[in-house]
């Protein structure tokens, strides 16, 4: 497979073990993990952040194969909604930081490209969550939106 922002070929990395069902020795019942995601969500935290927690602190390899659903679908079933995806607006945040960086900055031509690069990425994920419904069709990307949408 190749990189998506370089002509090069690179290595693969890991895979996770394909497995159908939670290990036995997983130390909380489904409930007890939904009610950890939702105090844990609570406490300001992503859901990258909650499952990560979860597996180093709590010993829950996968959410998704102890309880069946996966952290955002659990979110959701309990009342969360986003303005806009979580991915898109950790990039969005990334992208507005090299903004003003490259004010200040202007003849940084390096994180110049590393904003176009983001910011194509950006688009690419509009495009994805346009077709899945999770973004109206008319939502466009430009920073001066990105500044108002996330803080």
């Amino acid at each position: 497979m190749a990189r998506m922002h370089a002509r090069r070929k690179g290595r693969s990395g890991s895979h996770r073990p394909v497995v159908k069902k939670s290990p036995d020795w997983v130390p909380l019942s489904p409930e007890e993990i939904e009610e950890k995601i939702l105090s844990l969500y609570k406490e300001g935290n992503s859901t990258a952040k909650i499952g990560l927690i979860l597996r180093d602190q709590y010993g829950v390899p996968s959410v998704k194969l102890a309880t069946g659903k996966s952290i955002k679908q659990i979110l959701m079933e309990n009342g969360v909604k986003w303005k806009i995806p979580e991915d898109m607006a950790f990039l969005m945040k990334k992208a507005i930081n090299l903004h003003k960086h490259l004010q200040k900055h202007p003849k940084d031509i390096s994180n110049r490209r590393g904003l176009q690069l983001i910011e194509v990425k950006i688009r690419r994920l509009a495009r994805y969550y346009k077709r899945t419904g999770e973004l109206p069709e008319d939502w466009k990307y430009s920073i001066d939106r990105a500044e108002l949408e996330v803080k």
